[in-house]
């Protein structure tokens, strides 16, 4: 097969389909990518616009702009937007379209979750959207703090259109770190061990890896908020035994790693932009990594930073203030490693490298205001003050905006074969630096003169007009400077010179790929045999082309790319990836029907949206697979792996275990939720406890080790080539699993208090319905993997889909037990049968 030939058949393999029906089937990783940069960015521009809405009204006392109302609405759209729809949405674009090439692979382990979860994002974004052009946007800030979102407080449905519209882009946000997370790990080039990794991916690694762990407790914030409203619920009423505090504990859990989960891409684009701009390669490699590892793990300790000024004991406050003080050694070890990187090699002041000037300079004063902020007397006097938002505000936009923006000047000949004209770019450059410096620099004093933040008006003679009126101007010269980079980029993309393949003559893989982008990335994956793997002279893009490396050919018409060993990077497996499909769209506008249900208040409805979820999942998973074994394929270069559906390391199975992690986030926070009342609500202990029925227990505990043994069972059969013994098996662990569901339920209506006369009744209800949602779970994986097992899908070689039930059963039945336990025992004395 020729060259020609062969990139011939792959686009025929990889490309979309023409017209709308491509647009809505569409799972190519690079066209997904540039659609989440490109709605982030309009969601940058209107929360823009309404950021100038805000600094008109504030720019002279007593303004009359825009009343109370209005201004909540318009403050709480433009955090929420900035926070939720721009800045986290962005990185994962940036991810999904940069990652598999800079890993060397062909796509991401699971393109049509990357699709689901664009799907969820735009329905999500315009349910915020019409709710603002409808005048009910939400208006108790981007924080939702209650009791202010609280039914008595926030009567209408706009509360309600933060919680369920954030907590749908949410799903869409937990479906890319997973995405992420195992494409880094499984989905990279042979070769490439996680020593040679660019360190780009690393940040991306550790980001996903934050976005796991710290999404789930927002997603129970607000789905508690969100019960208690519909349902009247007490979780945060402390009349009832709830406590307002839960809600912030719960919000910030997921609020300070979010300012990391923000910066690290950033930071990642600095170590990836700012070697190729000096002219030599990252300074202190290992130590960056190292530090990127311990930064994430120090931001899950420091959510307390936000709430000194609650009543948390003294001891408390030492502990989080020193934390918070330290976690700034890591991120100065990243420093250090760019001050040596540059003064090493031979910096070049093009754009890109203004931009990261720019980025030192505002990220260390909003590092440094952060240092003062962790002092509690300090904190005290400027919390909830403009000080606090100038902070904010220097940390986010110095920290993530001016990188991302030295990174768009960077790729944009990868994203468009083009460069920017220089003298617009610099004007555009110029006025975001001044414009945000005016802005904000001015605001910490407005702070320090006593100024509330979230205030739609304040009265002449405070000391606040000047400092007012000169954030305003500064920040509409911000606006304009942000309007001149969007018209360079637009110019350049249109008429901007061509340039060559790889300009910069960076060392890293995204480079070998030709303009505009081929739909499989490289004709052919190469094998990676250190860290910066082109060379000047290009030979391993021609190499590439020519078909010289792995997967060098059309299999079937299947689309395939390589998967290593996560350590050694060594050729594992060959991964099959599905192709285009309707069921992400259609998935998608089933969530989003149900989270439309519940916000129009039809709660009776709403779980037929899940049936419709359950099923096209079912259908989702049952449209991928084999009935032949193959075992050894060739991959090329004189290497051979099998399929990824006879691997003991699947992606499937990994993609499982780290959505298993979200889900465990999910449940310990419900549990920390459940102690934090029990220890500092008022009210308790309640009134009633449970009142447990041993009869109910025995039963759920007798059924959940009949289906753990009968699944046992069945995947021993299944390995020693009996199929109809595993598939019976299967069967009698499905209806043990169900027993177990319905002896649950039964044990929570006959024992559990009514759930809406004390916060303890709602929490305990809480987790029987979380425990019986898993056991049904885990009910249709089994009758799942029975039903694939007599189509043929399932062999003794072929187990990812058994392995992948048998996880979720023993969750399944590990949370339902430990349920019982943290329901039944605390009401031990009145046990019956």
């Amino acid at each position: 097969m020729t060259a020609l030939q062969l990139h011939s058949r792959l686009d025929a393999i990889w490309r979309n389909e023409r017209g709308w029906r491509g647009v809505l089937t569409c799972v190519n990783h690079t066209d997904l990518g540039l659609r989440f940069m490109v709605a982030a960015i309009v969601y940058f521009a209107i929360g823009g616009v309404l950021a100038m809405l805000i600094r008109a009204q504030l720019a002279s006392p007593r303004s009359a702009f825009i009343g109370p109302d209005l201004f909540n609405q318009v403050f709480t759209m433009h955090g929420s937007l900035m926070m939720f729809m721009f800045a986290i949405p962005f990185f994962e674009g940036l991810a999904m379209y940069m990652l598999p090439k800079l890993l060397g692979s062909r796509d991401l382990a699971f393109p049509r979750l990357s699709a689901f979860g664009w799907w969820c994002y735009l329905f999500g974004g315009f349910i915020l959207l019409a709710a603002m052009a409808a005048g009910v946007a939400p208006d108790g800030g981007w924080f939702m703090y209650t009791p202010l979102a609280s039914k008595p407080y926030t009567p209408g449905i706009n509360a309600d259109v933060w919680l369920l519209g954030i907590t749908f882009v949410e799903i869409s946000a937990v479906c890319a770190a997973v995405e992420l997370t195992v494409s880094i790990l499984k989905l990279r080039a042979p070769g490439m061990s996680l020593k040679r990794m660019p360190i780009l991916a690393w940040y991306f690694l550790v980001t996903a890896l934050m976005m796991v762990v710290g999404f789930p407790p927002l997603i129970l914030a607000s789905t508690l908020l969100e019960i208690e409203r519909a349902f009247g619920w007490p979780f945060f009423d402390p009349a009832r035994g709830g406590h307002p505090l839960l809600w912030q504990h719960l919000f910030w859990l997921f609020g300070h790693p979010e300012v990391y989960i923000i910066f690290l891409p950033a930071a990642g684009v600095v170590s990836t932009v700012l070697p190729v701009m000096a002219r030599h390669p990252l300074i202190g490699y290992g130590w960056v990594v190292g530090s990127i590892l311990v930064l994430g793990f120090f931001s899950f300790g420091l959510w307390v930073h936000h709430m000194f000024a609650t009543g948390i004991p003294h001891l408390a406050l030492a502990f989080f203030s020193a934390a918070s003080a330290l976690v700034a050694v890591p991120t100065v070890v990243q420093l250090f490693a760019w001050l040596a990187t540059m003064w090493a090699g031979r910096p070049q002041l093009r754009l890109p490298m203004l931009y990261i000037g720019a980025f030192f300079f505002i990220f260390l004063l909003g590092g440094l205001t952060g240092v003062m902020l962790a002092i509690v007397p300090f904190n005290w006097q400027v919390h909830d003050t403009a000080f606090v938002t100038a902070h904010l505000h220097y940390v986010l936009i110095g920290g993530f905006i001016f990188p991302m923006l030295a990174g768009l000047y960077y790729w944009l000949p990868r994203l468009t074969g083009r460069v920017s004209h220089g003298l617009i770019g610099r004007l555009g450059f110029w006025l975001i630096f001044v414009g945000f410096n005016v802005t904000f620099l001015v605001m910490h004093l407005t702070g320090l003169l006593g100024m509330r933040r979230r205030i739609y008006t304040y009265d002449a003679g405070l000391g606040w007009d000047w400092p007012n009126f000169i954030s305003s101007v500064g920040s509409f010269v911000m606006a304009f400077g942000f309007a001149v980079v969007l018209i360079d980029m637009v110019l350049a993309a249109l008429y901007g010179r061509r340039v060559v393949r790889n300009p910069w003559r960076a060392p890293t893989l995204e480079w070998a790929i030709p303009i505009p982008v081929p739909s499989y990335n490289f004709a052919s994956q190469p094998r990676v045999e250190s860290r910066e793997p082109l060379d000047r002279r290009g030979r391993l893009t021609a190499q590439l082309a020519a078909g010289e490396g792995y997967l060098a050919r059309d299999r079937d018409g299947l689309r395939e790319t390589t998967g290593v060993d996560i350590v050694s990077g060594r050729l594992h497996e060959i991964v099959v990836l599905p192709g285009n499909s309707w069921l992400p769209v259609l998935t998608a506008a089933a969530t989003g029907s149900f989270f439309l249900l519940m916000l129009a208040g039809l709660y009776a409805l709403a779980p037929l949206a899940l049936v419709a979820v359950a099923v096209l999942a079912w259908h989702w998973a049952s449209a991928i697979g084999t009935r032949t074994d193959h075992g050894l394929v060739d991959a090329g270069l004189g290497e051979a792996a099998p399929p990824h559906h006879e691997s003991v390391e699947s992606p499937g199975l990994w993609g499982s275990v780290f959505t298993l992690v979200a889900d465990g986030t999910f449940f310990t926070s419900l549990l920390f939720g459940y102690a934090f009342l029990a220890t500092v609500a008022p009210g308790w202990p309640p009134p009633v406890l449970v009142q447990p029925s041993l009869l109910a227990i025995a039963a759920v505990t007798v059924a959940l080790a009949l289906a753990l043994g009968a699944e046992h069972g069945a995947l021993s059969a299944i390995r020693g080539g009996n199929a109809r013994a595993a598939a019976a098996r299967y069967g009698v662990a499905a209806a043990a699993m169900l027993a177990a569901v319905v002896a649950l339920i039964a044990f929570g209506w006959l024992g559990l208090p009514a759930p809406a006369s004390h916060a303890y009744g709602a929490v305990v209800w809480v987790l029987v319905a979380y425990g019986a949602f898993h056991g049904c779970v885990a009910l249709l994986m089994l009758l799942f993997v029975r039903h694939r097992l007599g189509q043929g899908f399932v062999s003794a070689a072929r187990t990812v889909e058994p392995l992948v039930a048998r996880q979720w059963l023993r969750y399944g039945a590990g949370v339902i037990l430990l349920i019982l336990v943290v329901t039944a025992f605390p009401g031990a004395g009145s046990w019956r049968w």
